[in-house]
């Protein structure tokens, strides 16, 4: 045993010792822990007192640099280069730098002058060095015949030159042209035509145009070839030495402008925004478009593009206004596809199918889901074929010209085997559609089991012409899908959201809402305004307003001559005005013709006079009517002057308006008067 275990005293001092040894190294560790802290304290002390003194030196240099540049601003630059090689090695407290609440400030307020940069790059821009004129001659207040002239004092462009259609009160007149009476006046100054895409309320004018004019004629290969076939029917082969056909992305200088082609989604082929560099600035012309996502060709719209324009900056943006009171987006042009699928799969006749015939992508789902089911396809129509062989022999689609067949042999053929791809969706009575509903056509003749599908919606004032058609189809025993369908036809145009999408793309500075009604370009505006655009950088136009752009305004500066042609295109002449206005009278108060003799020496009529009225009164009041007129005529020679009677066109003259305010106190009406009065 050793000595501890053998001595319990020794084993209690012993403990003690530990305890007290234990008891100072604790004390000792707590003495140099609160030494740490204390010099770490002091030493934190002096660093803040330095930092204080070295701020304190800091601030008082950079008073002197601002007393100094104030007194010579020239040494503004040397000084604060100097300052910062002076002082790059000190903490970044020491350079200026504000707590970091002033920095979330800055910082925000920094990002505000971004977004209104990014959103609006030519707000500061307020230059009237240069300026710019646009003038719609057509398209404006009305849906169709579009032309637009963009100029400046030396140079002008002309876009797209379209027709429209008559109304119901044109009567014989089968298609309207805008007057080109403005541009016989800058003809100068014009240095091309740019087309933006190949509807016919886009290029359905060149033809007439081209028989006054001889300008270079830019257009994406689909227009073109499609103008050619126009050219052809015209007799004007040898101007299609004018055509100029374009690539896109590829700026073209055409005058003092540069334009660019850029691909947009439509309801035709290859249509095409424009951008066009001027010396006042950009614009951006939308021209006719809606944003398909999944388009037929696959060839999307080319969004970059529109968004390097805004990003560079647009002066102005022209853009299509035909659906703005339609909220969300438009369907996509394949969504049609499984319509066709559904009606395909169910009819057990032959499948008549109606469109435009510039919507070929329509045409080739019909023809594409027609070959699913087993049928052959005959087109019939003559633009209808004219446009689709063109396409295929442009390469925009590929269809093996075995599956077609003539209009004479679909009787060959058994109902179920035939698709009929037609022109008439517009109620057109010379249409292929309009002839076989009449029972006209000289092949086609509608049946019971036929379905036929209307692929197409109502142009404005041609709602009564498709009713007129419908009605034929009905009475035939057909079935008809027409509006009970709600994706059997889609729009080629924008609707609101997509318009926004423009909008923000482009961030133009100044908007004109263009193609439309007025009320159309009413609510395109507003739209415009959504979307940040000032509302008095929004002008609303009308055919002939000459706008005035520069950087730093908007304005119109004066209201030059529109107005209409009228076209027969049976003969592919113009109807003169008083024509038109002659066959609207007549329609709307008829016509009054009196043939009569009168013996001059006594001032009376040799025999009754003959009277006849076509649209004045009914048939059973000719006789009492005829009597009426021959009172009146008496009474007139009993009161005339010898003079008068001396100058036959003077007294007839005068008979007319006589005779014409005595039909309007009776009837209310002013019909047309034609006197032929012979003295003896």
């Amino acid at each position: 045993m050793n000595e501890e275990t053998q001595n319990p005293q020794n084993r209690q001092t012993n403990h003690n010792n530990t305890a007290n040894d234990k008891e100072l190294a604790l004390r000792s560790n707590k003495n140099y822990r609160f030494k740490r802290k204390k010099k770490s304290l002091e030493n934190s002390l002096k660093s803040e007192e330095n930092l204080n003194k070295q701020g304190a030196i800091l601030t008082h240099s950079k008073e002197k640099i601002i007393n100094s540049q104030s007194q010579n601003p020239l040494s503004t630059e040397k000084s604060e280069k100097k300052n910062k090689k002076k002082n790059k090695n000190l903490p970044s407290k020491l350079v200026g730098d504000e707590p970091w609440q002033l920095q979330m400030q800055r910082v925000i307020e920094a990002n505000k002058l971004i977004h209104q940069n990014r959103l609006y790059p030519l707000r500061s821009n307020n230059s009237s060095e240069h300026k710019i004129r646009i003038t719609p001659v057509g398209g404006l207040g009305e849906i169709g015949g579009n032309i637009t002239v963009i100029e400046d004092d030396t140079s002008a462009i002309i876009i797209d030159i379209g027709l429209s259609f008559p109304d119901a009160a044109m009567h014989g007149v089968d298609i309207v042209i805008p007057d080109f009476d403005y541009i016989h006046k800058i003809k100068d100054k014009v240095a091309g035509v740019i087309i933006t895409h190949a509807h016919e309320d886009h290029i359905g004018a060149v033809p007439y145009f081209y028989k006054e004019f001889n300008y270079p004629l830019y257009a994406t290969p689909l227009a073109l070839g499609m103008i050619s076939n126009k050219f052809e029917e015209h007799g004007l082969k040898e101007e299609r030495k004018h055509f100029r056909p374009v690539e896109k992305r590829k700026p073209y200088k055409i005058g003092n402008f540069e334009v660019e082609w850029i691909h947009i989604t439509h309801s035709v082929i290859d249509a095409s925004a424009l951008g066009i560099k001027t010396r006042a600035g950009n614009i951006v012309h939308s021209g006719d478009f809606k944003i398909d996502f999944t388009p037929i060709d696959g060839y999307p719209s080319d969004l970059n593009r529109l968004a390097y324009y805004g990003d560079e900056g647009v002066l102005c943006l022209l853009s299509d206004s035909t659906n703005s009171y339609k909220e969300g987006s438009t369907k996509s042009e394949s969504s049609v596809g499984a319509t066709f699928d559904l009606i395909f799969s169910k009819a057990k006749g032959r499948v008549i199918m109606s469109t435009f015939s510039s919507n070929i992508h329509r045409v080739y789902q019909a023809i594409t889901y027609g070959l699913k089911y087993g049928r052959k396809v005959c087109v019939i129509g003559r633009s209808m074929e004219r446009n689709l062989y063109t396409t295929m022999e442009l390469g925009y689609i590929k269809l093996d010209k075995k599956i077609f067949i003539d209009a004479d042999e679909v009787a060959k053929h058994k109902d179920s085997e035939v698709l009929i791809v037609t022109t008439g969706s517009q109620g057109e009575t010379m249409s292929a559609l309009y002839r076989m509903a009449t029972d006209e056509h000289k092949f086609i003749k509608i049946k019971p089991s036929d379905q036929i599908i209307i692929s197409a919606k109502a142009i404005p004032g041609n709602e009564s012409s498709i009713n007129a058609v419908l009605d034929f189809l009905l009475k035939a025993g057909a079935k008809v899908a027409y509006q009970e369908f709600s994706e059997i036809h889609v729009s080629g145009h924008a609707s609101a959201e997509e318009q926004k999408l423009m909008l923000n793309l482009t961030k133009p500075k100044f908007f004109l809402p263009v193609h439309g009604e007025y009320n159309h370009i009413v609510r395109h505006k507003k739209t415009a305004m959504a979307c940040g655009v000032d509302e008095r950088n929004v002008y609303l136009m009308s055919n002939g307003d000459q706008v005035e752009i520069c950087q730093k305004y908007i304005k119109r500066v004066r209201t030059v001559k529109t107005g209409k042609v009228f076209v027969d295109n049976q003969i592919n002449k113009q109807i003169a005005d008083d024509v038109v206005i002659d066959r609207q009278n007549l329609a709307d108060n008829g016509v009054v013709v009196v043939i009569a003799q009168l013996d001059k020496a006594n001032k009376t009529l040799i025999n009754k006079p003959r009277v006849l009225s076509y649209g004045v009164v009914a048939d059973k009041q000719d006789a009492a009517f005829s009597k009426e007129i021959s009172d009146v005529l008496t009474v007139f020679f009993t009161n005339a002057k010898d003079e008068m009677l001396n100058d036959r066109k003077f007294m007839e003259a005068q008979f007319r308006q006589v005779l014409r305010k005595h039909i309007f106190r009776k009837l209310k009406k002013y019909p047309t008067i034609v006197p032929s009065i012979f003295v003896m």
